[in-house]
């Protein structure tokens, strides 16, 4: 081999590299430079995955400067990576990026915005966790271009190590990094089959003694962010071990992070000072003080641990040394919190529990049960088929417990915990288990990478079992919540990197020209079905996998055709699932990059349930009005259309979406005949509006929104038309979910100039702005979730301007008053909620911001003006999020209001606790019933 075999574990901690020389037989860890302290840089096997952002004057450039030069990925002057980074951010808040890795395999935020540091002030340089991720690769990459220069890091063979719980996401956005670190040629390796790997590599000579009364092998990895089992079978052949990976676990983010977090909570309230009343932190000084628990965990679970430790807060600006704060925590509090609520015994084997747990934090979705011995259960539960059978045990109901275990991440360098996993599993097996040692928990990931790779070449002992979880593709049908859905397999789990497995027995007509898609899934659970195959899932043993819209061609033709074809699908040799559309008759290929639906029966079309009975003639009934025949239709029969479509289809109110889109799609592709009269704009502008909110939520609606937006610049025909322009407003304010921030933030422009333009400026008025009433800017302007959290406080200030000058007594409080109350009211709940329906949960108002709005909403009189109440009920509402959460006080007081005027039980309930909107809260704040079996994100 001419190229050196490199590994990487991007750790949610650390980050480590370790490496074979060309020709050699054994695996070094690589001594990474880094900044240890200003202008001072040392080597250490470790990278903290750590950034830190300082603020402009606060270290010389000077005194940042590393062995190599080369601009930050991310795009951040002056970035600090590493150990460096970790202890500047213990001592100034809100400056450090941490856990990337667990933000890169969170899908309820936009994983490739700004949006580390989280919670971070306004003048805090951000990035995201894609780019954060890739500035620790890059590090290692200028790292090690610097010690070996002949042998640039990107032409060796290098394994990438992720959790193998990662969905096809995650696993995406990881090559996304590092090919934006320089490394474009990478293989994926989950990370507990590493760790067995560097195992079985530092026991090559010895194997068949060493696990010659192993039948299953355990591997349980909890690092600093994410918990993963792996259940590995080994079999004896002709005297030598055979080892297959059988199963692996769902994603979990639960690791040391978490733990070090439920002792930051427990600290701050220790903070307090005497006579003075407990504050809550702000965002960044908890991670300050979580980073200082971590530490304090670290001393207090060590072997010759001291009775107690104390954490300090140091102060900020002038104060740094004079306005610290301490606080101590035991080893009996860390023994309580830390061993005993995550790893309890569980002698009842009890499954985890579902449901919101009780550290949310920082924006991420934590585990809802914290107990990890309890996913454990659940875990082996799941795979209880397959561990029976490699222990030889009859199916007695009870549950399949491994006789030997491996334990990896940097949790278990604390011999407490170590040993209670110990004592929990004997426990569960009445029997001792084995332990397969691990003597550097940091590290072993990444030696087990080269193990790996040496393993490929034919060097070391390797482990079989191919793709770890089986993909499936989903049929239409009911898609209650907890109703198992059809499907047909489409890779088996089990199948090997690089073997295409093709679907003969299944075609289907694919249509050209216009978008299709497949509704694919993935399930770690083994049902035994082959390629084919069609199965019912329970909706809680599989993950979705990201949607794709694709608007395909056939030779170069954009002309609408059914082609036949066939799937077929591989799993990669970087660890990707490849998914592609074969024609039966030509052979012709169409990769898809994820987002297409099902038919069950051969030669189905590629598309959903069929339409209702009578959908035909609805479709007629829109194509008489707005087709392309010009034909001589009286004006109340266009005004009569949508009764017509009501009275073929039934009450829209009971639309379904797939209905509401085909309608939609019949809609679009008649657009132009809006433009016949101003009564054909109208309802063509109501019922194409009706048919695509919320503008997500389906399949295809990627693709349908921005073909509709193509349409805005042009504006109205009938522009004088004050219904046409009202219809106009409202059907971007119901498919506002569908708009990107670029597109919003035109909306806005609109918005600002219809509500703020003075004469001057009207006079300049575009010939194509629509003109819109306050009434619908208002609601367009609170429907707008994706701007800049900036702009919507402007717009709230703005609005809780025109609130105060409303009169609240006297004679001029009549009608008038009360409706500018619950225009503004509603609009001002919906631009500051904690919870977006659509949104990131980054782009929320600032909290500061909200504040000082309830404070003057407080100011108001609740039992004369009822929208007062439900617009706090919004801006108060509580997400379990430090950085979006108002404040403990103003949060007593608000609920103290409420109470006081006889509030509705469920808008206390939002502010007291985190929970998710009852119907009829979601369809006031959202201003229309959704389509039925459509739940928006709050």
């Amino acid at each position: 081999m001419s190229q050196y075999l490199v590994s990487i574990d991007l750790g949610t901690t650390n980050t480590v590299l370790a490496y074979a020389a060309p020709g050699a037989r054994d695996v070094q860890l690589f001594g990474i430079e880094q900044l240890t302290a200003p202008g001072e840089v040392g080597a250490a096997t470790l990278l903290p995955s750590t950034r830190y952002h300082p603020a402009a004057g606060e270290i010389a450039a000077g005194d940042l400067q590393l062995p190599w030069r080369e601009a930050d990925v991310a795009g951040v002057n002056n970035a600090i990576v590493g150990r460096l980074a970790r202890r500047l951010g213990a001592q100034v808040p809100g400056r450090i990026v941490a856990s990337a890795k667990s933000w890169l395999s969170h899908p309820g935020v936009d994983r490739l915005a700004p949006i580390l540091p989280w919670g971070a002030d306004d003048g805090v340089a951000k990035v995201s966790p894609v780019a954060a991720s890739a500035s620790y690769l890059a590090h290692l990459r200028g790292a090690w271009d610097n010690r070996f220069p002949a042998h640039p890091l990107a032409r060796q063979q290098i394994v990438l190590t992720i959790p193998a719980s990662f969905d096809e996401g995650a696993r995406a956005l990881t090559l996304e990094a590092a090919r934006l670190a320089g490394l474009p040629q990478v293989r994926l390796l989950e990370e507990p089959q590493a760790a067995l790997y560097d195992w079985l590599f530092r026991h090559r000579d010895t194997l068949a003694a060493d696990l010659a009364d192993t039948r299953l092998v355990l591997v349980a990895d909890v690092g600093g962010g994410t918990t993963d089992f792996s259940l590995v079978r080994v079999e004896l052949q002709h005297g030598e071990p055979v080892l297959t990976r059988i199963g692996v676990g769902n994603h979990l983010i639960l690791g040391g992070d978490n733990m070090d977090l439920a002792l930051a909570h427990l600290a701050e309230s220790r903070l307090a000072q005497p006579d003075a009343p407990a504050t809550r932190l702000t965002p960044g000084r908890l991670a300050q003080l979580t980073e200082r628990c971590r530490t304090a965990k670290e001393q207090l679970l060590a072997h010759d641990a001291p009775s107690q430790a104390t954490v300090t807060l140091l102060g900020s600006g002038s104060k740094l040394i004079g306005g610290s704060r301490s606080a101590t925590l035991l080893k009996e509090d860390v023994e309580r919190i830390v061993v005993d609520g995550f790893f309890p015994l569980n002698p009842e084997q009890e499954a985890a529990r579902r449901g919101r747990g009780a550290i949310v934090e920082f924006g991420l979705p934590y585990a809802s049960d914290a107990a990890v011995t309890r996913h454990l259960v659940s875990f082996l539960r799941q795979h209880a088929a397959a561990a029976r059978a490699a222990l030889g045990t009859p199916d007695d109901g009870t549950l399949p417990v491994p006789d030997t275990l491996l334990l990896n991440g940097g949790v278990f360098r604390a011999d407490a915990l170590a040993r209670r996993l110990e004592d929990t599993l004997s426990g569960w097996r009445n029997a001792p288990i084995r332990i397969l040692h691990n003597e550097n928990p940091d590290v072993a990931v990444a030696r087990g990478g080269v193990a790996y790779s040496l393993a490929r070449h034919g060097f070391a002992p390797a482990i079989e079992g191919g793709s770890p979880r089986s993909y499936y593709l989903l049929l239409d049908g009911d898609k209650a919540p907890g109703v198992p859905r059809r499907a047909v397999c489409i890779l088996p789990r089990g199948t090997q990197p690089g073997r295409e497995v093709r679907l003969a027995d299944r075609t289907f007509a694919l249509r050209m020209g216009r978008p299709v898609r497949f509704h694919l899934v993935s399930t770690v659970a083994d049902a035994g079905e082959r390629a084919g195959d069609v199965a019912d899932l329970d909706p809680a043993d599989f993950i979705a996998l990201p949607p794709i819209a694709m608007v395909l061609q056939h030779g170069g033709s954009t002309a609408r055709k059914e082609v036949p074809v066939q799937l077929a699908v591989a799993l990669s040799e970087v660890g990707t699932l490849e998914v592609h559309c074969v024609g039966r008759d030509d052979g012709q290929r169409w990769l898809l990059e994820f987002q297409l639906r099902g038919q069950e029966e051969d030669g189905a079309e590629v598309q959903e349930e069929p339409p209702p009975p009578r959908f035909a003639d609805a479709v007629e009934r829109i194509e008489r009005i707005f087709g392309g025949r010009a034909l001589q239709v009286d004006v109340k029969e266009v005004r009569r259309l949508r009764g017509e479509l009501e009275h073929l289809l039934g009450s829209r109110e009971r639309w379904a979406t797939p209905v509401l889109r085909r309608l939609f799609d019949a809609l679009l592709e008649r657009a132009k005949g809006r433009r016949r009269s101003p009564e054909h704009e109208r309802v063509w502008l109501n019922l194409a509006g009706y048919c695509l909110r919320p503008g997500f939520g389906h399949g295809l609606d990627d693709w349908r929104i921005e073909q509709l937006w193509a349409m805005f610049e042009t504006g109205v025909q009938y522009q004088k038309d004050s219904q046409v322009r009202a219809e106009w407003w409202t059907l971007w304010r119901r498919v506002a979910g569908g708009l990107d921030a670029t597109a919003q933030l035109r909306l806005l422009d609109d918005f600002a100039f219809n509500l703020q333009a003075d004469a001057a400026e009207r006079g300049r008025r575009p010939v194509t702005l629509v003109d819109g009433s306050e009434e619908d800017m208002l609601r367009l302007g609170a429907a707008l979730e994706r701007i800049p959290s900036a702009y919507k406080a402007e717009i709230g200030n703005w609005m809780l301007g025109q609130i105060v000058a409303l009169p609240t007594s006297g004679p001029k409080y009549d009608a008038r008053a009360a409706a500018g109350f619950t225009r503004y009211l509603w609009a001002l709940g919906r631009v500051g909620a904690r919870q977006p329906f659509h949104g990131s949960a980054h782009e929320v108002a600032p909290a500061a911001t909200v504040e000082e709005w309830l404070n003057a909403i407080l100011q108001l009189d609740w039992k004369k003006i009822e929208p007062a109440g439900f617009a706090a009920a919004h801006l108060a509402r509580r997400t379990g999020d430090r950085s979006r959460d108002i404040g403990e006080a103003l949060r007593a007081e608000i609920l103290r209001r409420m109470t006081a005027v006889g509030a509705p039980a469920t808008w206390s309930a939002m502010v007291k606790d985190v929970v998710e909107l009852d119907q009829a809260s979601e369809q006031r704040m959202f201003g229309e019933a959704l389509p039925p079996g459509l739940k928006l994100i709050g």
